[in-house]
């Protein structure tokens, strides 16, 4: 009896081992899944391996740390999730899609000036070429916790201003993160991305973070762009309304990644992450390297600074803590409305006022039955 009891035992805690382990895995992204199904060719006995660049036509075999296995699964086109206790013990989270789309954005004027004083009915929301069928709330939030990702980019490219970029990233941290109220994360890249500084509403912690970085090896962008909107913001908890963000400071010649420019961008926006995006590059031009950084802000509802000027990055850095400040915060529910897992544009149209201009992600994935 006792026999049979032990294995019954035994069996129901290799079944939980395996259910735990099963748990929060996301996906990795298409192209990294289609190159894993590549036969490999062992590199020649003596030879060292190619260093050929990834591309958006030959991505790499793999995306760096916590790789998955399966196609993408979409993320929530808002926050569903509900704590249900069933007894005193123990407690399951259920995630229910609902049909609310959150949309976080700012309105300036012709002059470039944030504007901060309008109302719902000031607004139209688009969703797929027709008009939502209602807006549900709307908010001027200038004052909502942040979820912010700094991603300093730390290969040999941006090594000339590197110390001068890290003094203006730790400023921004420590005039922006506000203790038990907002959170934030520091990762370097070059060829992988590297947390150096967890989730923590410690300034001096993220101060060491971004001193501990050192310039060096290609540049991986776009893994890293992913990483951090997959593996610490989309499975970051938050419970209420949190402007999430990343602000990316690189050249944008991306040469190392497995991921497309494309993936990184789609997963940004699972995650409703805002880019801000702050170039490196000192040579008085804008480059192609320029242009992807402009793709990814653009997309994301960021915006793309360009300092070619040292003493412009400071700027840059302040103008986002503005920016963060002064964005307004909407839930609606579109009119036609499936959950069928496909990407819908979002646009937000400005009414009753002349000259105003809306800045918002560009879109969303709809949940998948």
């Amino acid at each position: 009896m006792r026999f049979r009891r032990f294995i019954l035992l035994s069996l129901t805690l290799v079944l939980a081992l395996a259910s735990s382990l099963a748990q929060d895995d996301l996906p990795a992204a298409p192209s990294t899944v289609r190159e894993q199904k590549k036969p490999q060719n062992p590199p020649a006995s003596g030879s060292a391996q190619s260093s050929a660049p990834a591309t958006q036509d030959q991505p790499g075999p793999s995306i760096p740390q916590e790789q998955s296995k399966a196609e993408p699964k979409p993320a929530d086109a808002s926050p569903a999730s509900r704590t249900m206790p069933l007894d005193d013990d123990a407690a399951t989270t259920i995630r229910v899609p609902v049909n609310e789309v959150n949309v976080i954005f700012t309105v300036t004027d012709k002059h470039g000036r944030y504007v901060k004083d309008l109302k719902r009915s000031d607004f139209n929301v688009i969703d797929d070429s027709k008009p939502a069928a209602e807006i549900r709330s709307f908010h001027n939030e200038t004052d909502l916790p942040l979820q912010v990702g700094l991603l300093i980019d730390a290969s040999n490219s941006v090594r000339d201003r590197f110390k001068f970029e890290q003094e203006s990233a730790i400023e921004f941290l420590n005039q922006t993160v506000r203790p038990r109220y907002d959170r934030a994360f520091v990762v370097g890249f070059d060829v992988t991305p590297e947390v150096t500084q967890d989730f923590t509403d410690n300034t001096e912690a993220l101060s060491r973070g971004v001193s501990a970085l050192k310039p060096g090896g290609g540049t991986a962008m776009y893994d890293a762009l992913y990483f951090a909107c997959r593996d610490k913001l989309l499975k970051a908890q938050r419970g209420g309304p949190t402007r999430r963000a990343i602000i990316l400071l690189s050249d944008g010649d991306d040469n190392q990644s497995h991921v497309t420019r494309e993936e990184s961008i789609e997963m940004a926006q699972r995650a409703e992450v805002i880019v801000y995006t702050i170039s490196t590059n000192v040579t008085g031009s804008r480059g192609r390297g320029d242009k992807v950084l402009e793709r990814i802000a653009d997309a994301t509802g960021g915006r793309a600074f360009f300092p070619f000027q040292i003493n412009d990055v400071a700027n840059a850095f302040i103008e986002i803590q503005d920016e963060l400040r002064s964005q307004y915060a909407l839930s609606y529910k579109p009119a036609d409305f499936h959950l069928d897992g496909r990407y819908h544009t979002i646009e937000i149209l400005a009414q009753n006022h002349k000259g105003l201009r809306v800045r918002s992600r560009r879109g969303y994935y709809a949940p998948a039955q």
